[in-house]
């Protein structure tokens, strides 16, 4: 079996499994064993089939067994936890899969005496604190260096001890717990190991490591806190189907649920995977839009700018005078960079791009140092960063350290690209450094006066952040299910929804943020829950305008109707109900929704425009040429009415007055439809000369082809017709043009 085998039938029997459809499970689960060959297996397989037919067989018989529904339960849950040794022995035999080739070569590399690696760690971590205060470089001592070394192999190895087992002994309990709790042990160690836990449970299901990450949550470090808190949430929406048999996770979930603070980093946490959706696109953005514009822009941009200096003293509230003249050689850039500066503040991922192409250094080559948080004093870093007593390298430090835009992995990848860098120019860039560090130093004292929880707010983001790098960056990335490719629909969720349910306000927050993101049919669900609760009229309009924008018109309308009893914006509902009804092919409906916000906003143009457009469909065409013509009254020089003045003046048989409109718009950016009606006004002119010269630049127009030419020239026929074009003249016309095209 391949890998895609394995996980397709196991997939299916989880499902099958949580719509307690359990005999179709049986017969799954059974072909899974018999690729394995195992004789346990198939032993424990047929105990709890014959459990369950005997449980079936009572109950057919009537037999009231108050212990049916436990039994019942207990059924269920062991034959998930069948299916997942199953599966998991067959992943060993056959997968070629990064993680499981892996876990082949360190199976006999397991730590034997957990108790007595805890000790060495804490050792090593207390015998560091005594050496400091006696010498203050010894971190540039080499035998230190070669220690640190050592130790930080020893810690690889328990996070791959942890990653690859399976369901955990008491022993590695104990370990953990001690770990965690170890006051000598530093944050960044302790954060490592809430990840190593979160990929050995989405790995493999074990109650106890659930246990282990609510307990993480509930110490007191916030780094480490918010790596359980996201963990956490990764996998019980990875496990949410089988959760519901597994009380006791949902029971303390619920029991958390309860701590006002959990709910807002919750909430936070929420957001920032639904922010995470859009970092491809902010990449796109920045890639073929922003950076190709400032390329273009004036070399002298660093100088206009003063760009060594942008958090300087006044930099904070104003904007650079300067900024109007440069940014008037590229309109629109200026907004654009406004904006991300405003989408970086939020937390959104700015730099995945930046520093997509600094992963390839040796350091990444070591699995676990994608997740590990920056500390200066990893010896890959301190090698680089040299002599800690230098000023101008501690400031450099501290200010990376403190830096909530950057994630740890691009931390890493920053000072990494520093290796081959002069001195003098690290001392230029510490200075710099130092002035911005004040600055956001001071940005983020007034934000935590704000916002209590910013400390973790950044914490969560920068640890998505990394997560985000190693699943779309990791060389073996593909070999790794991608929680970022899920929908992270997390109010679809029978996990989550309870909570979500309890505080409507998150609900709505997480609409508003899918809606403002554009991911309209996310916001659309969470929508229709809130309208369960309370029916809004501006709930109502939102809806209906995440129907429309993914082209379901039919309940766009019915919202937009259901809002329309309401008293809110009724001019905007007015005219989004008649662009439906166009949509759905009803002009005349449309056309009275469309008067009726005509008569509340008499001078709109758009309106205006709409109305002549609804009779053109109605083939009133004397009152569509009203209508643009009072558009061309009310805005002169509009050129966006010159096309439907054109055509509908064609319409209606005044040739010369559309043969003028035409003429405006081919001196100005004609697009395959102008070309091809100027020739049909100049037929009906006549001028059949004329007319084939129009058409074949027509068809020669870059957007066209003749294929295209023919099919719209087919639907004007019945047009030229009513203009006297003789039936009988129209295939001569047209293989004249075939011929003309030859030549």
């Amino acid at each position: 079996m391949n890998d895609q085998e394995i996980t397709q039938k196991y997939n299916e029997i989880c499902q099958l499994l949580a719509s307690r459809k359990l005999k179709p499970a049986f017969d799954l689960l059974e072909q899974l064993i018999t690729e394995t060959g195992a004789g346990d297996f198939r032993d424990e397989y047929h105990n709890l089939e014959q459990t369950y037919k005997y449980m079936l067989q009572y109950t057919v018989e009537g037999i009231n067994d108050p212990e049916r529904q436990k039994v019942y339960r207990h059924l269920l849950v062991s034959t998930f936890e069948l299916a997942d040794k199953v599966t998991e022995t067959l992943r060993m035999r056959f997968s070629n899969l990064f993680p499981y080739q892996k876990k082949r070569g360190f199976a006999g590399l397991y730590i034997e005496n957990l108790s007595e690696t805890l000790q060495e760690i804490e050792e090593f971590h207390v015998h560091n604190e005594l050496q400091s205060l006696i010498d203050e470089s010894i971190s540039a001592q080499p035998g230190n260096e070669n220690a640190a070394r050592t130790h930080l192999e020893k810690l690889n190895y328990v996070f791959y001890h942890f990653w690859f087992r399976d369901l955990l002994t008491d022993d590695e309990m104990s370990f953990a717990r001690n770990f965690l709790s170890g006051e000598s042990i530093p944050v960044h160690e302790k954060a490592l190991f809430a990840t190593a836990l979160t990929f050995s449970l989405a790995r493999y299901f074990d109650e106890q490591k659930f246990n282990l990450l609510f307990e993480v949550y509930d110490t007191t470090d916030e780094l480490v806190r918010q790596r359980a808190l996201v963990g956490l949430m990764l996998t019980l929406y990875q496990y949410d189907l089988r959760l519901p048999f597994f009380t006791q996770i949902t029971g303390r979930l619920a029991i958390l649920n309860e701590d006002p603070e959990f709910k807002r980093l919750f909430e936070k946490v929420i957001l920032q995977f639904i922010r995470s959706k859009e970092t491809e696109e902010l990449q796109r953005r920045l890639q073929d839009e922003i950076l190709p514009e400032m390329m273009r822009l004036s070399p002298n941009l660093r100088n206009k700018l003063n760009m060594d200096n942008l958090m300087g003293e006044g930099m904070m509230d104003d904007k650079n005078p300067d900024w109007q003249d440069i940014f008037s050689e590229s309109p629109g850039l200026m907004d654009k960079m406004e904006e991300l500066s405003e989408l970086q503040m939020e937390g959104a991922d700015v730099f995945m791009g930046s520093f997509s192409m600094l992963k390839n250094f040796p350091f990444f080559s070591e699995f676990v140092n994608w997740f590990i948080p920056f500390f200066p004093q990893h010896p890959e870093i301190s090698g680089i960063t040299g002599d800690k007593g230098d000023e101008a390298t501690n400031t450099f430090m501290e200010a990376i350290v403190k830096s909530p835009m950057l994630c740890n992995s691009d931390k890493y990848s920053f000072c990494l690209s520093l290796q081959n860098i002069p001195n003098e120019y690290k001392e230029m860039m510490s200075g710099s450094l130092k002035a911005e560090m004040d600055q956001m130093e001071e940005l983020q004292q007034d934000e935590m006066a704000v916002s209590p929880n910013k400390a973790a707010e950044v914490a969560s983001n920068q640890y998505i952040q990394d997560l985000y790098r190693f699943f779309k960056l990791h060389p073996n990335h593909t070999d790794f299910e991608d929680v970022f490719a899920w929908r992270l629909d997390f109010h679809n969720k029978n996990t989550f929804l309870p909570l979500l349910q309890e505080d409507l306000g998150i609900l709505r927050k997480m609409a508003e943020f899918y809606f403002a993101k554009n991911y309209f049919d996310e916001a659309s669900e969470i929508y229709l829950m809130l309208l369960q609760e309370n029916e809004d009229g501006e709930l109502l309009q939102k809806v209906a305008f995440c129907y429309q924008k993914t082209g379901n018109y039919e309940e766009a309308l019915k919202y937009y109707l259901k809002a329309d009893l309401f008293d809110v914006n009724k001019i905007w509902n007015h005219k989004k109900i008649a662009l439906c009804y166009r949509n759905l092919k009803e002009p005349e409906k449309a056309l009275d929704y469309y008067k009726q916000a005509e008569i509340l906003e008499p001078d709109n143009l758009s309106t205006h425009i709409s109305v002549g457009h609804c009779y053109m469909e109605l083939k009133k065409y004397e009152d569509a040429l009203k209508y643009y013509f009072k558009v061309e009254y009310l805005s002169p020089g509009n050129k966006n009415v010159w096309r439907p003045l054109a055509w509908s003046s064609l319409l209606v048989g005044k040739l010369e007055q559309s043969e003028n409109y035409y003429r405006k718009l081919i001196d100005g950016s004609p697009n395959k439809y102008d070309l091809m009606n100027m020739g049909h006004v100049q037929w009906c002119l006549g001028n059949r000369k004329e007319a084939l010269e129009w058409y074949r630049k027509s068809i020669r127009n870059k957007e066209n082809s003749e294929a295209e030419f023919m099919a719209a020239f087919d639907e004007d026929i019945e047009h030229l017709l009513k203009q006297g074009i003789d039936p009988e003249d129209v295939p001569i016309m047209l293989d004249q043009l075939r011929y003309s095209l030859e030549s």
